[in-house]
């Protein structure tokens, strides 16, 4: 049985636009192994260790990991990592719902929790050079995401609020296990 896999990064500086994602670096790489049931960190001189764990995988899940996560971490290896069978919760959403809604946003919705900080906070551990701060902040993202992921898979919707209504939307998402054999490709 392949390993589902969601995972976050950091990175070095702030993200400024879509045209300049490709030359970000990662700082910090966060993971959850279903199989393992165990939470990694990678910095930047381990991320062979989380390539290993993707090639492996038979799903990556993350949250806006195609469009941002993605683009920036394929540089670090030497196979097609956007070929792994993805389930990205916002482009879900976004499909869905018709905008975007964000992670901190969709945590007080749906499971009544606070993101531990922002985006920038990560490049401000990453600029004074600390690490396990930067590390239990990424973290704490992975596992908001496993969170909202597990609502979709054990209950087929989310809670989103609405500009300028009080009510929230129930956004419908659909799950369903990848294929095991398109994997293999990647091994």
């Amino acid at each position: 049985m392949a390993d589902k896999i969601v995972f976050d990064i950091e990175t070095k500086t702030p993200f400024a636009s879509q045209d300049t994602i490709k030359i970000l670096e990662a700082s910090v790489i966060g993971v959850y192994s279903y199989l393992e049931d165990k939470y990694y960190c990678f910095e930047e001189k381990e991320f062979n260790l989380f390539g290993e764990m993707a090639r492996r995988a038979g799903l990556l899940v993350g949250f806006s990991s195609k469009r941002f996560d993605v683009p920036v971490l394929e540089k670090y290896f030497n196979f097609n990592l956007g070929a792994i069978p993805h389930y990205d919760i916002l482009e879900r959403i976004e499909n869905s719902f018709g905008r975007r809604v964000g992670l901190a946003v969709l945590a007080e919705a749906n499971l009544q929790i606070t993101k531990s900080g922002k985006g920038l906070d990560a490049v401000e551990f990453w600029d004074r050079g600390e690490i396990e701060k930067l590390k239990s902040y990424c973290i704490q993202d992975v596992k908001v995401t496993k969170e909202i992921f597990d609502l979709i898979v054990n209950q087929g919707y989310l809670w989103v609020p609405q500009r300028d209504v009080p009510q929230m939307a129930k956004v419908l998402l659909e799950y369903k296990e990848p294929e095991e054999s398109v994997q293999t490709l990647l091994i």
